[in-house]
């Protein structure tokens, strides 16, 4: 049983996008944990705070480890978070001295928002991909048919004649905008230790932070745990891309339904009527724009982050990022398609 539609059994036909969704799998998540382990050894051993071969240890064991997951599955229901069995079972793989040289500095929350942001990284690199190839194709789209009559609508009633260039604009100015805003994203580490004061590392704990921050290609930045906008800032921006592309589908639906103003190849069949071709993509396009609007509600609900650690509001953003980006994902998927599925657009 799935509650998911983003991986459902057949929804998931609709709505998935199995490359977003590989890097929210257990598997994605634990290679970023790793990876996390990995650079820090290094990192430490880099200024003097463990021994060089205990890193070299470490990075050998976290080359190849496969962790219990059954085990880590119960172990969170009652720790709350996965790195507690994580780094044991990490440390008896390890053995000897240099066990106790792993994790050494670090909490649970810096391996796990790290292992967010190496992935969110990834994903706004698909998300950037998409969005220029769209771009591409409404260039394409205005090329083709920019000078033909469209049109005008205001307030849901003929206003004057446009252009398909003036629409496609519309349709395309936000989308090149979110492509130069994914440029930018920072995508900073999260290293804070116990309470955000990297304590235990003393005076060499920027030091750390920062060769840390290099190693993994994030931004070095001061811990950020109870200080949440790199995470609300992306699901914004989730939620903008998914916003201009249900735009997008809502005008092409609208368009279709008047039926001379546009030509599309594909759609949906029904069962009752054979002749029907409905615009399934637009509509989905439409959906998951009011998805991601009512999601970003709640991420903004996990900047209540109390004191120096908050449980409930971490825990909420869990619940909410992977479907935003799941949505954002699949959005540009079909808007992608639909573009491509335009055969003639305005008048003659």
């Amino acid at each position: 049983m799935t509650v998911s539609v983003f991986d459902h059994p057949y929804l998931s036909g609709l709505l998935g996008d199995e490359e977003i969704g590989a890097q929210f799998t257990a598997e994605g998540d634990i290679a970023a944990m790793l990876a996390f382990e990995a650079a820090l050894a290094r990192a430490e051993a880099g200024c003097g705070l463990v021994p060089p071969e205990a890193a070299a240890r470490i990075l050998d064991v976290c080359a190849t480890f496969r962790p219990d997951v059954a085990s880590l599955r119960k172990a969170t229901g009652t720790d709350g978070v996965v790195i507690p069995d994580l780094v044991r079972q990490l440390r008896d793989a390890i053995g000897g001295d240099a066990a106790k040289s792993l994790h050494l500095g670090a909490t649970s929350q810096d391996v796990i928002d790290t292992s967010l942001m190496l992935r969110l990284k990834k994903i706004c690199f698909i998300l950037g991909a998409r969005l220029y190839a769209i771009t591409r194709s409404l260039d394409g789209l205005d090329a083709q048919f920019g000078k033909s009559p469209l049109m005008g609508h205001t307030r849901m009633q003929a206003a004057i004649p446009i252009t398909v260039s003036n629409r496609l604009t519309a349709w395309k100015s936000p989308l090149v905008e979110y492509g130069e805003r994914l440029m930018q994203q920072r995508f900073p580490l999260q290293f804070g230790g116990a309470a955000g004061t990297l304590d235990k590392l003393y005076d060499k704990a920027a030091m750390v932070r920062a060769a840390l921050a290099a190693d993994l290609g994030l931004t070095d930045q001061p811990q950020w745990q109870s200080q949440r906008l790199p995470i609300v800032d992306i699901a914004n921006l989730f939620s903008l891309i998914t916003g201009s592309l249900g735009k997008f589908g809502q005008d092409i639906a609208l368009l279709a339904q008047g039926g001379t103003e546009i030509k599309l190849r594909g759609g949906g069949g029904s069962s009752a009527m054979a002749h029907k071709q409905n615009p399934v993509a637009a509509e989905t396009l439409m959906a998951l724009a009011r998805f991601n609007a009512t999601q970003i509600a709640g991420i903004h609900q996990s900047i209540v982050h109390e004191q120096e650690r908050s449980g409930a509001a971490w825990t909420l953003e869990w619940m909410l990022l992977p479907p935003m980006a799941m949505a954002a994902g699949t959005s540009l998927k079909l808007a992608q398609q639909l573009a491509e599925n335009i055969v003639s657009l305005g008048g003659s």
